[in-house]
């Protein structure tokens, strides 16, 4: 049987909402929690709680309080959109370290029990007290799988695989993507958000074909919201051969998204991995971070 929701009494001993900054109570107070989590987007609305919406972060942290009885609010790594998967996301957590130490040898298969099947959290580690998800990561890695075959998606990967209707170019596709990389103002490719700069290092975009599913795999230090899907559509264009291979890179620098660039369906779309810099790095690399850029997403 479930373990019950906190009451409000129990509540009021400790409730830890979405942390920016380091912690700073060690001494036996508080402790950093990283967790590698994974989920199948379909019936998700994206990560960010909504209300009356299931959402990763509101099924993940009802979890967690259930488990540990004390209210939890998680910082991301990327806060993606509705219909998006990951295998690799981040978040972070402050608990008190007491709850820790009692709950740490089952935490994980604790969750299992309480979360839906459709999310899972495949590790929970001790992170450095200057751990942040969201502004210490070098990188984020992306995959979108397609398939133009006439058959459709393969039955097993039909949740992560999106299907293309018509034959698309590959070598086209590929001759495109290698003009996109580098840093470079991707406003074209990216829906704006109030203050936000959509200046981003491009670091790869790689298309491969694979018999009869087609892989784009994008890596850059952060994506502003739809990009990749926005970069996907484009690629796609010039596979359909309605674009020529320069087209997307002569988007590059414009100040306003592109009305004329297609945004891949989510369903294609996995978060496989996020980069961290060394513990002793962690710190700098969140200052660098914050000084830069708003949250990343797709």
């Amino acid at each position: 049987m479930a373990t019950p929701l906190p009451t409000p009494s129990e509540r009021s001993l400790i409730t830890l909402h979405d942390h920016d900054e380091p912690v700073t109570d060690t001494g036996g107070g508080l402790v950093r929690l990283r967790l590698a989590i994974a989920y199948d987007g379909t019936a998700l609305h994206g990560w960010a709680r909504q209300p009356g919406q299931r959402t990763v972060q509101g099924e993940l942290e009802q979890g967690l309080a259930m488990v540990l009885r004390r209210d939890v609010g998680l910082t991301v790594a990327g806060r993606t959109d509705a219909g998006v998967h990951a295998t690799g996301q981040v978040a972070h957590c402050d608990v008190r370290r007491e709850v820790w130490e009692e709950q740490r040898a089952k935490l994980i298969r604790r969750l299992r029990g309480v979360l839906p099947a459709d999310i899972a959290v495949t590790g929970v580690d001790e992170a450095p007290p200057d751990f942040d998800a969201r502004f210490g990561a070098l990188a984020r890695h992306y995959v979108y799988r397609l398939t133009d075959s006439p058959s459709g998606p393969p039955p097993l990967r039909r949740a992560d695989t999106a299907a293309w209707p018509r034959t698309l170019d590959v070598d086209a596709m590929a001759l495109a993507a290698g003009l996109l990389l580098g840093e470079n103002d991707y406003a074209a490719f990216c829906r704006r958000r109030e203050g936000a700069t959509t200046v981003r290092t491009l670091l790869a975009l790689d298309v491969v074909r694979t018999e009869g599913v087609i892989t784009l795999a994008a890596s850059a230090d952060a994506f502003c919201h739809s990009m990749v899907r926005s970069l996907v559509g484009a690629l796609l264009a010039v596979g359909e051969g309605r674009r020529p291979p320069e087209w997307p890179a002569g988007l590059l620098g414009r100040t306003e998204r592109a009305n004329d660039v297609p945004v891949a369906p989510a369903g294609g779309l996995t978060l496989v991995r996020v980069d961290y810099p060394p513990d002793a790095e962690l710190a700098a690399r969140a200052l660098v971070t914050r000084a830069r850029r708003d949250e990343p997403r797709d």
